[in-house]
C-alpha cells in the first residue's frame, strides 16, 4: 500500500474516531449528562460562544443552568462533518420550559432552538477547542422575550 494511500486511510480513521465522540457528546446532552460531554474535553480545553471565550468552569455553568430550565433538552444532530481534526455539528434543538431561564419563571412551553458546534481535536481525540454559534430566536420568541414578528 502506498504511504499516500496508507495516511489518507489513517487520517479518514482519525475524523471518523473524532465524528463519533461529537456525537457522543451530543447524545451525552441526550442524557442530560454534562459530566459525559465534559469527560471529552483535554484540561486545557478553549471555549468560544459566538467568537467570545468563555471560562470553561462559566461553560460547565451555563450548561448545568440550561438542563435546570430544561430538563428534557434533545439535541438533534441534523449533519456531522470531519474535516481534518474539526467536527461540525449542525443541530435542533427541542426542549421544555420547566425551570428558571433568565429570570422567567416556567411557561411548560414547548421550544426549539438552532445551533452549530466546531469541535477541533488533539492527536488523541480529547477537544482541545469548542465553538458554538445559537439561534434563540425561535425560543425567545415562544417565551415572550422578543415579539412574535420579529424576523
Amino acid at each position: 500500500m502506498s504511504s499516500t494511500l496508507s495516511s489518507t486511510l489513517s487520517e479518514r480513521s482519525v475524523q471518523e474516531r473524532n465524528k463519533e465522540i461529537a456525537l457522543d457528546c451530543a447524545a451525552a446532552w441526550n442524557r442530560w449528562d454534562v459530566d459525559g460531554v465534559v469527560r471529552h474535553w483535554a484540561p486545557d480545553v478553549r471555549h468560544f460562544s459566538e467568537d467570545r471565550e468563555v471560562d470553561t468552569q462559566l461553560m460547565v455553568a451555563a450548561m448545568r443552568g440550561g438542563l435546570a430550565a430544561f430538563p428534557d433538552l434533545h439535541l438533534d444532530v441534523k449533519s456531522a462533518v470531519a474535516e481534518g481534526d474539526r467536527v461540525i455539528l449542525r443541530i435542533t434543538v427541542t426542549a421544555t420550559h420547566l425551570g428558571e431561564f433568565f429570570g422567567k419563571a416556567p411557561t411548560g412551553r414547548k421550544v426549539a432552538w438552532y445551533m452549530l458546534e466546531e469541535l477541533r481535536f488533539d492527536d488523541a481525540g480529547r477537544i482541545v477547542e469548542h465553538y458554538d454559534v445559537f439561534n434563540y430566536l425561535p425560543m425567545l420568541k415562544e417565551l415572550g422575550f422578543v415579539p412574535a414578528d420579529v424576523l
